[in-house]
């Protein structure tokens, strides 16, 4: 299939800028694969589409403050760096993304904070991108000491399209309530619907949780630049099965029982190691895989997803789960009936 075959005219006033009032009440969408039936429900109303025995993987990522505003050196211009991954714990090295990019180069020095005493300095060592570098903070104190600083600079990484400044609220609600493995620039935004006392009330029910960690970079949302989609090359992102998550799905899935991919980051992470057998295999690493029709899923049966921008991997690997054409009238559906689109939005859930 071509790029230009997953594009949509969306609405600007159909991408949600606050998450729901509630965690479990956004609103959800429910396509059938069998029949091509679509059901218009609450999040909290997943209880009727899970039994005892069933299984869901949720993606147990924690965000950080990656985003961090401040001034060059002499010129004393104002810059933001998207912070993206660090490289070393002892050298403080990171690979970030800056704006603007034209006046950041190598051997620049970058000032965060207003306080002398407070502040942090970083020297741009390397070039990696148009837009990428690599720094390197100038830091004397413990790792312990330099990491608060940093987070305590940082801002809550909220994707552009959310047209406003981070709020108190988005430290709370930009995070799933199981958040744990910290190490994402993005949440993984099918997670944030789940409350605990849903998450508990489905416990009572008798499913089952399984957690993996991907940590989500900017990768999972980089621009598709090519037509076609078998030449496109994901960014890899680091991701962990451990055994006991192994065990509870391998468990669900030779007892026939619903196995529910919460996210596309999760799907990724499942689908990234798979036996000969077709089940899931602990696994520590990296997956740079790239999910497009046509594609045979090997372990989940069903999946919990938002409402995707257009042209890019995540409506591409929901298409190849549900089927082109039943998205596209799933996406019809939801413009139609007026959901809430992107990170903050409302969900989806595929059986």
């Amino acid at each position: 299939m071509k790029l230009s075959e997953f594009n949509f005219e969306l609405p600007k006033e159909y991408i949600a800028q606050y998450p729901s009032d509630h965690r479990d009440e956004a609103r959800l969408m429910v396509v059938h694969r069998s029949t091509g039936e679509i059901e218009h429900r609450l999040f909290k109303d997943i209880l009727d589409y899970f039994d005892e025995g069933d299984v869901i993987i949720l993606n147990n990522t924690k965000v950080f403050p990656a985003r961090l505003y401040g001034r060059k050196e002499k010129t004393g211009a104002k810059i933001e760096v998207f912070l993206l991954r660090e490289l070393s714990n002892s050298s403080r090295l990171w690979d970030v993304l800056v704006e603007p990019a034209r006046k950041i180069r190598v051997g620049n020095k970058l000032y965060f904070g207003e306080d002398d005493e407070e502040m942090l300095v970083a020297e741009v060592v390397d070039n990696t991108t148009s837009r990428g570098r690599t720094i390197r903070f100038l830091y004397e104190g413990s790792d312990h000491d330099f990491k608060n600083a940093l987070m305590a600079m940082g801002q809550t990484p909220l994707p552009k399209y959310i047209k406003r400044n981070p709020e108190e609220l988005d430290l709370e609600r930009y995070q799933t309530v199981y958040a744990k493995e910290e190490g994402a620039v993005a949440a993984p935004t099918a997670g944030l619907h789940f409350s605990r006392e849903l998450l508990k009330r489905l416990e009572i029910k008798g499913v089952d949780f399984a957690e993996v960690t991907l940590h989500i970079g900017l990768g999972t949302f980089r621009a598709i630049e090519v037509e076609d989609l078998s030449k496109h090359r994901m960014d890899a992102e680091s991701f962990n099965i451990p055994e006991s998550c192994a065990e509870i799905v391998n468990r669900a899935k030779a007892n026939g029982k619903k196995v529910c991919a919460v996210g596309t980051t999760s799907m990724r992470s499942i689908e990234s190691s798979v036996s000969a057998q077709q089940t899931l295999k602990p696994a520590s690493g990296w997956t740079n895989l790239f999910i497009h029709p046509p594609y045979e899923f090997n372990i989940a049966n069903s999946m919990i997803t938002n409402f995707h921008l257009p042209k890019t991997s995540l409506i591409i690997m929901v298409c190849a789960f549900a089927g082109y054409d039943l998205v596209q009238k799933a996406y019809r559906e939801a413009i139609k009936h007026k959901y809430r689109f992107f990170s903050y939005g409302d969900a989806m859930l595929i059986v």
